[in-house]
């Protein structure tokens, strides 16, 4: 378990300091000086200056940054980023965002090398490898989650989707017991399939696919490493604005769908450890587009925030005041910490 978390952590980490490395290599491409590149969160341990740059780790043991000089504005240098034109402070902060499509892309090319998961029908027989009903999402609150049932987990005596429906209409509103798969173990849970579920809910409360192990040959995997990507973030997207539009109406969250913190993270890659490597990089890659897409959200603190203020300046011909905007962020910085432990307290009350 020891080792399963500091593989989990350094995962986490790798993600953040190859964003960084992102931000890092379009400053060196652009001409902007790099006045730190540091590993965690100062106060500094130790550092090593190479060239004009400082290259450090740090005690705080959450992420990595990038000192650009001027990026707080108000240098007017051939060498600052303040200095530079605003389409290339632009692509610098971009770039962060770009390497995590690029990790995502790498992460399940090599997922569609090693044998990855895919959904097929329940009339599709042929030669497929470990056919199984999978457990794809469990709504909370559900017989499912009640149960212990959890994503990834197998339901070993059914071979169909469409069995475990059948099964489930039977026996609702009446105890039963189910097999389970989970990585190595099998073990048996009691349940009792609501009898009054909506189609959305489900009498277990669970979303359930029929899945078979497909891999492919180094030359197609690369491109379906790149398909892979481009179908998550599309769904990614959908379902987070779902989620927001539902939120936005009083709707709440849409069935099966919650926001997890740090905690809540650590928890499912656990899980998803324990499935096998491919299951692991899988859920690695989608870490990445998510973590993609939030950066880009046009919120201050954020990259996408940053691009606003870029944007602002493009069209008045004028920068934003430095104050101001380090004001601005300020505030936004400390409603996203605010949001961060919310999301944290509601993990770690769902999960201990």
């Amino acid at each position: 378990m020891i080792l399963t978390i500091l593989i989990i952590f350094f995962s986490l980490i790798g993600l953040i300091v190859l964003h960084e490395f992102g931000h890092f290599i379009l400053a060196k491409l652009f001409g902007v000086k790099v006045e730190e590149f540091g590993i965690f969160l100062p106060p500094r341990l130790i550092g090593k200056k190479i060239g004009e740059t400082i290259y450090s780790l740090n005690l705080l043991p959450f992420g990595a940054f990038v000192k650009l000089y001027g990026e707080e504005g108000g240098i007017q240098d051939i060498r600052s980023f303040s200095g530079k034109p605003i389409w290339q402070r632009a692509l610098i902060i971009v770039g962060g965002v770009v390497t995590f499509w690029i990790i995502s892309i790498i992460l399940l090319s090599i997922v569609m090398g090693l044998g990855v998961s895919v959904a097929v029908s329940d009339e599709e027989n042929g030669t497929l490898v470990d056919p199984k009903v999978q457990v794809l999402a469990v709504a909370p609150d559900s017989p499912a989650e009640i149960a212990g049932i959890k994503i990834g987990d197998t339901l070993k005596q059914f071979n169909k989707v469409r069995e475990v429906q059948e099964f489930t209409k039977e026996y609702a509103g009446q105890e039963v017991t189910l097999t389970i798969g989970r990585g190595k173990e099998a073990f048996e849970v009691n349940l009792v399939p609501r009898p009054d579920a909506s189609e959305e809910e489900g009498a277990m409360g669970v979303v359930l696919a029929r899945t078979a192990i497909k891999s492919y040959p180094w030359y197609q995997a690369p491109i379906k490493g790149v398909e892979a990507t481009i179908g998550s973030t599309g769904i990614i997207i959908t379902t987070l604005a779902e989620a927001l539009g539902g939120l936005l109406v009083g709707k709440g969250l849409p069935p099966g769908v919650q926001f997890v913190g740090p905690i809540g993270i650590g928890s499912l890659m656990i899980q998803f450890a324990g499935l096998g490597i491919n299951y692991y990089l899988h859920f690695v890659a989608v870490i990445s587009i998510y973590l993609a897409i939030f950066n880009i959200l046009p919120i201050p603190a954020l990259d996408g925030g940053k691009l606003i203020f870029l944007g602002i300046e493009a069209v008045k011909r004028k920068p934003v005041s430095p104050k101001i905007e380090q004001k601005i962020t300020a505030v936004f910085f400390t409603l996203l910490i605010v949001l961060i432990v919310w999301v944290t307290i509601n993990d770690i009350m769902r999960l201990f």
